[in-house]
């Protein structure tokens, strides 16, 4: 039997770890299993505060390249998230490469399971986009490194529910902040995406008595909120949303890179605060933001009420427990807040400085 020498190789992965801002991880597994299908990348990024805990996002990529970059880049997050959210967790992220409505099996997420199951614990898995309870109820015959299972599998079910309510504390905080006050009655809120969590946050959004605006790709999301909700108010996508007279706050729910060059020149809102990962596009658009007034309530502070709630699965989940906790999110973005205006930066770039800071302090203990 003939073996194929691999010789066209790029360095960019390569450069990307070892020598760039968004590198410092301190492990990448490439995961592939040809009889399911699967290509995969876990990343690790931080162990200095315990395994490395985020979700498997199964996703379409245009490319593997983009499919290494998502990882990295969510890696990195979760690392800030974790430390933000008093977890004893670093951060991790995988990506499975594909259409998950046609590529997904049990074989397939069994694999990934092994793979997940063969770093002994350095990286604890969880839901993302593509990826539901049932998957790693799956995923967990395999490795008992998998968390978001279901009740009946030992495990805390749905993260989205926490993850939601973690945001509208992040809004009710953002809206103390800048207004004065932290409730939401009558203020207009546009959600982008209502899918897995933004139909929570519109239950919490509507209980609380704003006035809420919808827009998603998916055609059948809308149409759920809107046969619940009558009076909620659906707008074709997120370049009409963005642009609504009278929004009060921006809350971008689908997948990340939602604040660009493009996007913020034209935002209403006086505030952004949703639950997608990585919202700003590129270094820098936290400072457009400040500079048109914007209040930014840094993502991966916000919706950490899901990685709050599977990280407590492994230890006997308790939801009154896991709500407890989220409800702080409150606290931990009024203090970014502060420290903002203390320092004279963005609120991204303060969150950045106390999560950095933590993770040190844990290198040093």
């Amino acid at each position: 039997m003939g073996v194929t020498t691999v010789t066209d190789v790029t360095d960019g992965v390569l450069h990307t770890l070892f020598h760039s801002e968004q590198g410092g991880h301190e492990q990448v597994v490439l995961c592939q299993d040809r009889a399911s299908g699967l290509k995969a990348v876990i990343a690790i990024h931080s162990t200095a505060l315990g395994p490395a805990l985020g979700g498997t996002r199964f996703h379409p990529y245009a490319s593997e390249a983009g499919a290494v970059a998502d990882a990295l880049n969510l890696a990195r997050g979760m690392s800030y998230k974790n430390a933000l959210a008093g977890l004893g967790h670093g951060g991790g992220k995988a990506v499975i490469i594909g259409d998950p409505e046609t590529l997904k099996s049990k074989e397939l997420l069994l694999a990934y399971g092994r793979f997940v199951d063969s770093l002994g614990g350095r990286y604890v898995t969880a839901c993302d986009v593509g990826t539901y309870v049932a998957d790693m109820d799956v995923v967990a015959r395999e490795t008992r490194w998998a968390t978001g299972r279901s009740p009946e599998n030992g495990g805390a079910g749905d993260s989205s529910v926490l993850t939601a309510y973690g945001v509208f504390q992040g809004m009710r905080a953002s809206a103390r902040h800048l207004w004065g006050s932290p409730s939401l009655t009558g203020r207009r809120v546009g959600v982008a995406g209502v899918g897995k969590v933004g139909h929570h946050l519109v239950n919490h959004l509507l209980e609380e008595g704003a006035e809420v605006v919808i827009t998603d790709v998916r055609q059948e999301s809308v149409q759920r909120i809107l046969a619940k909700h009558p009076r909620v108010v659906a707008v074709p996508d997120t370049a009409t949303l963005i642009r609504t007279e009278g929004l009060d706050i921006y809350a971008p729910c689908a997948l990340g890179g939602a604040l660009d060059d493009t996007t913020v020149p034209v935002l209403t809102a006086r505030v952004v605060c949703g639950a997608a990962n990585n919202q700003l596009a590129h270094p820098g658009v936290e400072k457009d933001l400040a500079d048109r007034g914007v209040l930014y309530a840094p993502d991966y502070v916000v919706n950490a009420g899901g990685v709050i709630q599977v990280a407590d699965e492994l230890n006997g989940f308790d939801f009154d427990r896991c709500k407890a906790q989220a409800a702080r999110i409150f606290d931990t973005t009024l203090e970014i807040f502060a420290r903002a205006n203390e320092d004279g930066v963005p609120p991204a770039v303060a969150a950045d400085r106390i999560a950095e800071r933590r993770m040190a302090e844990a290198r040093r203990g």
